[in-house]
């Protein structure tokens, strides 16, 4: 591995009470890159966020975060590592009990001893940076989806992360909204000079944005490329994911018996 490459899958394997969940992953994400991680509901693409951030060891196989085997890290360790981590989770997780202002801080005074005006600064910048910063006394219930999605990714990129990590970061937005969280996540990355990680089903706004794509389906990496080699795909799966296609490899109905014997026809004409 170089030290142009930021976060790295050898081989992994994990499996969930006897259930494969990703099988032999092999993938390597450059720093000062925006990658997205794309495939259907239940193919393993939060497992491997969760692998990244240690809260998942990996069956067999490692997953290396600038260089360390995330999984052999002790308490202390892993905890360092994570510092230098962001995340924006769906629908933005916001605390609900504190205003914007506060939901920012809180890492800023759990994580450093910066007296409470140099936090103050930095929140207001931050604030800044997502166009919000003169709704840092709102709270929550008080903001827009749209809104709350800015103000968790202002709490996310708080400490300026190497890394940032998105689960699902357009669900519920609006098109507006998901245009603008798009276009932030771009500028933020570029600003701070992180690298980005992307799980998205939003696969028209995440291809404007994103440099590389992973296309995951039964935990396999069946597909990878550019946002353009990833349009022109003539792989069925990944066409039919792209385009947002009813027929193709994932079918619309669920596996079923012949008609009549479904309704019990056969017995009853017995």
């Amino acid at each position: 591995m170089t030290d142009d490459i930021l976060v790295e899958f050898d081989d992994v394997s994990f499996t969930y009470d006897r259930r494969p969940v990703l099988k032999g992953i092999n993938m390597k994400i450059p720093r000062g890159r925006v990658v997205s991680i794309m495939g259907i509901s239940g193919s393993g693409k939060t497992t491997m966020l969760r692998l990244i951030g240690g809260q998942l060891n990996p069956t067999s196989g490692q997953v290396k975060v600038a260089g360390q085997v995330v999984h052999e890290l002790d308490s202390e360790g892993l905890y360092k590592l994570r510092r230098k981590m962001g995340m924006l989770f769906q629908f933005g997780a916001l605390f609900t009990d504190l205003s914007a202002f506060e939901n920012v801080a809180f890492q800023m005074r759990e994580q450093t001893d910066l007296p409470e005006g140099v936090i103050r600064d930095l929140v207001l910048m931050k604030l800044n940076a997502v166009g919000l910063r003169g709704a840092y006394h709102l709270m929550p219930a008080e903001l827009s989806g749209g809104m709350a999605r800015r103000i968790a990714l202002a709490r996310a990129i708080a400490l300026d992360p190497m890394l940032m990590m998105y689960d699902e970061p357009f669900a519920g937005l609006d098109p507006i909204s998901l245009g603008v969280i798009g276009t932030l996540m771009r500028r933020l990355n570029d600003a701070l000079g992180a690298t980005s990680i992307v799980v998205t089903h939003d696969v028209q706004e995440s291809l404007k944005m994103v440099d590389y794509v992973y296309y995951l389906s039964e935990g396999v990496i069946v597909a990878q490329g550019t946002a353009e080699e990833m349009k022109h795909s003539t792989q069925p799966l990944v066409h039919q994911f792209v385009w947002g296609e009813e027929d193709g490899p994932v079918a619309f109905h669920y596996p079923m018996a012949e008609y009549p014997q479904d309704l019990g026809l056969e017995r009853a004409r017995g």
